[in-house]
Order: C-alpha cells, then structure tokens, then sequence
C-alpha cells in the first residue's frame, strides 16, 4: 500500500480490485463514516466538510474509479465503471479497511452507491445519510425538463466525447464550467473551489473518458435507470435508516419528486436545503454535518 501524507491526513492507494486501485483520504477518530462523492468530482468536493465530522467519527472519503487520483484504465476494464463494479470498488476498500457498521454518505453518483452497498452488503452499512438521487422518480425522467437537464447523460454516451473533448484540457475545462455553474445555486463558490481541480484531473489523455463512463452502462444512467424503474412490494423496501437532504436550486432533481420516498424506503428522514444547489456538500456542509452526526451519534 503506497502512502502519502497531506494536511496531517493518510491519503493511501487501496490494494488493486479488478486491476483497479482507490486513491483515499482517512482522517479522525471514532465511528466509521464513508462519504462518496458525485461527477465530476473526487474527494475534495468533501474538503469543507471533513473537518466538521473528524472530531467525532472515523472518515473515509474514496475517489471512484476514474475519478481523482484512483486508476483510470479504459482497456479489457468490463463492468469495473459501471454502478456494480464501482460498488465492488468501494466494498473491496471497506473490507480491507476493516470497517463495518458505517454511516455511508453521498450525492449524484455517489448517493447510488452507497445505496447498493447498503443493499448488497447490509453488515458494512449502519445508516446513510445522502443527497439525490434517490429512487422514486421513474418516468419523470423522460419530460422534457427533464430531458434537457440531463443532456450530459447522452452527450456521455457518444464517441463525441472522445472527438470533442477528451485530451483537449479546454474542452475539458469548458464542459466541467457548464456542469459547476449551471448546476450550483445562485452565489455559489463551487466554480471556483472546482473548476482548476477538476480541470487538472481530468486532462489527460483518457482521463475525461474514464470520468464519464459511469453513463454509458443502463444501470447507472439516470435516464435509462429510471425510465426502467419499478415500484417495489412494500416488503422489499430500502430498509436501512437513511436521511435524505433535497436542495432546492437544484436543477437535475427538483424537489417535487421526492412525493414516493415512501414507496421505495420503508425509514426515512427528508430534509430540505434552502439555497442550496446540486453540490450540497460544499454548499452547505454545516447542514451535512448536522445530520452524519445525529447518525454518529445514534450509532
């Protein structure tokens, strides 16, 4: 395991899984919290609110794969960025961190993650805490508002993203621009806590790619994901406690479809932000850390 120190903070390599390695930062004391970030992102979308939580919990926050600094393979790589192999990513990290029993948090992509852990590994998963997506949108998905606040998920699944964009760092900064400004709330500083960031990740040659391959597989594409999205019997629920924290400038999942948690999570606590966008852990991290903590705390 490679190691690196920064800010007092252990920022290892996990052990390979599928040919892939999670780069990861781990700080503080106490019960296990796991944050997952979104796209595009990497785990200093997590930067303001990591120094909330170490005082009182254990924090784990991975870069997926593709993401950060973790590996971004595009050869014979099979289902490793889809939502199950990014899943297995993130479980074979946990395991190996000896970590059980966690308070599992995350937004965009990192919100259905830790959801399916928490379904396919229920003893790594104590309680969630997330922001959307949640399940219950179904074909809302498919209206036209819809539709066009989620053009990046078809953009995504053409080559004109290896043409256009890829390995062409203006390109790359363009299209990181569009996504931190149209989705954060009015006022906010996300362009410019991100925008260098992400850049930089995400210029390399395959980079770009790598970080966008989440949506090329149906199950992790939104549009395709819930398009194809069924109600569950009231017994097969999401039964895990989870509190769900719903911005209200958010343009990807407004909050009017939160009305059928209730069908697909059988113990829930919803929240609503207030001026607040789509990347509600750095736009209001006081709000996250409010609620990983009464979780912390109820452990």
């Amino acid at each position: 395991m490679r190691l690196q120190e920064f800010g007092g903070q252990t920022m290892p390599f996990s052990k390979p899984t599928n040919g892939f390695r999670l780069h990861y930062l781990r700080s503080g004391e106490g019960r296990p919290v796991v944050l997952v970030h979104g796209n595009p992102g990497d785990n200093k979308e997590y930067s303001k609110l990591l120094p909330l939580l170490t005082p009182s919990a254990d924090v784990v926050v991975p870069d997926l794969r593709g993401y950060g600094k973790s590996d971004k393979h595009l050869k014979d790589v099979g289902n490793a960025y889809a939502l199950s192999g990014q899943v297995d990513g993130v479980i074979a990290l946990i395991d190996e961190l000896g970590i059980g029993n966690a308070v599992l948090c995350g937004y965009d992509v990192g919100s259905f993650t830790v959801q399916t852990i928490a379904v396919k590994r229920p003893d790594l998963a104590r309680s969630l805490v997330v922001a959307p997506p949640t399940m219950g949108v179904g074909r809302r998905i498919l209206e036209e508002e819809a539709v066009n606040a989620f053009l990046h998920a078809i953009l995504y699944k053409t080559t004109l993203v290896e043409d256009l964009i890829d390995g062409k760092p203006d390109a790359v900064r363009a299209a990181l621009k569009e996504h931190l400004q149209n989705w954060s709330a009015p006022g906010s500083t996300v362009v410019d806590e991100l925008l260098d960031h992400l850049t930089e990740n995400h210029s390399a040659p395959g980079a770009f790619v790598a970080g966008i391959m989440w949506f090329r597989f149906p199950e992790g594409n939104p549009i395709t994901y819930y398009a194809n999205e069924k109600k569950p019997d009231p017994a097969d629920r999401f039964s895990k406690p989870i509190t769900i924290l719903w911005p209200d400038k958010d343009p990807l999942f407004p909050q009017e479809w939160s009305d059928n948690l209730s069908d697909f999570y059988s113990d829930y606590t919803l929240h609503f932000m207030k001026n607040v966008g789509h990347f509600s852990p750095l736009e209001a991290p006081d709000v996250w850390a409010e609620h990983i903590l009464e979780r912390v705390r109820e452990a």
